[in-house]
């Protein structure tokens, strides 16, 4: 299996850094010698080196790619558009936390969100790697509870809270407590670093029709920034490139809430709307479940935030496989991830037999959690949705990506779905 802990040879990164380069000219209009000289730089490059070092134009074209090629995400109309901030120049843990939280203010841009990528250096030198241990940039910390004190927050999070708490972070213990960043370099400690106080604009949930939905105590916050993947790009691996496109409601309403292994509040909506629950032929789940989902459409637009619902999606979707079949480009994609979680089969995608994972790069990648050596003692056995820490994925083996699919389909798309 080739982990993403495993470097390519000289030889196989020369192959890769041919494949990418060779489509990346061709689609930004670079000419044939241009190409050439760029490839021959290159080969002598990793030859004297073991590695080679990606222009601007190339990281960011590559990085967009990855959006376009990823298989799990319904969003990828807008893939062009990305914004590549380039800071592979950061060398301390600060710098790293401060370009970070730049990410999340350009990100929300005032609630017109746009889909961003901050790129750290890359991670061939493993005693200078940069890692971000959150799943997320910004996400709200899970504490399990004992026989004192109920459980509260997000129990996707309860695995991480204990480590940041072994950290020395210390929460309020309640439902919507932000984690702080931690970040590590190399073999050095890891730095947690807080949040600063009104750079995540928080949403409350209203409803446009039920005056007592405030009562719930409901808020989500508007850029889901996905920190713990690995951007690989020609043979080049970035193990610290956290990017975010903007939410779909049912990212929210139908998981993140509405989840019985995340904060489980359908029962609560059921009894603000005075649903029968003594039976599952009420479907007083389903009714709870859209009038949820409902209330998070309405908020954002309240407040002003970027967001989609999942018909538009869907629809997005379907332009975005027309618009890559006329550039002569296959569509890569996974059937069970590309669905919404709420009335699937009112979409187009529902009836879509044609989609298949077809293994493109540049992409993204799943790679062992940074705090993986501390599970233990910081938590005990994982609560986190995305099942062991020690999963890889991104393997090049259709083979073993198999074997790793049970546990994988419980991870994060990069821009859209669960969590």
């Amino acid at each position: 299996m080739n982990r993403i802990d495993q470097q390519p040879n000289i030889d196989e990164l020369i192959g890769q850094a041919e494949a990418f380069i060779t489509a990346c000219y061709q689609e930004l209009d670079k000419s044939e010698s241009e190409r050439e000289r760029r490839l021959a730089h290159i080969r002598e490059e990793v030859i004297l080196t073991g590695t080679y070092i990606h222009t601007e134009e190339e990281l960011t074209h590559g990085a967009r790619m990855a959006w376009r090629h990823n298989s799990r995400c319904i969003g990828r109309l807008f893939w062009h558009s990305l914004t590549v901030l380039d800071a592979r120049g950061a060398e301390t843990a600060e710098e790293v936390a401060e370009a970070l939280f730049r990410h999340v203010e350009h990100a929300n841009n005032g609630g017109r969100i746009r889909p961003v990528i901050t790129v750290f250096r890359s991670g061939e030198q493993p005693d200078r790697a940069i890692r971000i241990w959150n799943h997320q940039l910004i996400r709200y910390a899970g504490y399990p509870g004992d026989g004192e004190q109920p459980r509260a927050g997000d129990p996707a999070s309860d695995e991480f809270t204990a480590v940041c708490r072994k950290l020395g972070w210390q929460g309020t213990g309640g439902d919507f407590d932000i984690l702080p960043l931690v970040i590590s370099i190399g073999g050095e400690e890891p730095r947690w670093f807080p949040v600063p106080p009104g750079l995540v604009q928080e949403i409350p949930l209203t409803h446009p029709e039920i005056g007592r939905f405030p009562e719930l105590g409901l808020r989500w916050y508007p850029v889901p920034v996905v920190s713990d993947m690995c951007l690989e790009i020609g043979g080049i691996r970035y193990p610290a490139a956290p990017f975010n496109g903007w939410y779909m409601e049912t990212e929210i309403g139908s998981r993140n809430l509405g989840d019985t292994e995340r904060y489980n509040r359908l029962p609560a909506v059921a009894d603000l709307l005075g649903l029968d629950r003594s039976a599952n032929t009420s479907l007083w789940k389903d009714r709870a479940l859209l009038e949820l989902n409902r209330a998070v459409l309405h908020s954002f637009k309240q407040a002003g935030v970027s967001i989609v619902d999942h018909h538009t999606a869907a629809d997005q979707f379907v332009r975005f496989q027309e618009q890559e079949k006329r550039q002569g480009r296959e569509v890569s994609g996974k059937w069970g991830w590309l669905i919404p979680p709420m009335s699937p089969s009112s979409t187009p995608i529902w009836n879509d037999n044609t989609l298949r994972d077809l293994h493109l790069s540049p992409r993204f990648m799943y790679q062992q959690k940074a705090y993986a050596d501390r599970l233990d003692a910081a938590a005990g056995p994982s609560s986190e949705a995305g099942g062991s820490a020690s999963l890889h994925a991104g393997t090049d083996d259709p083979a073993a990506e198999s074997e790793q699919q049970g546990a994988a389909e419980a991870m994060t798309c990069p821009f859209h779905h669960l969590h």
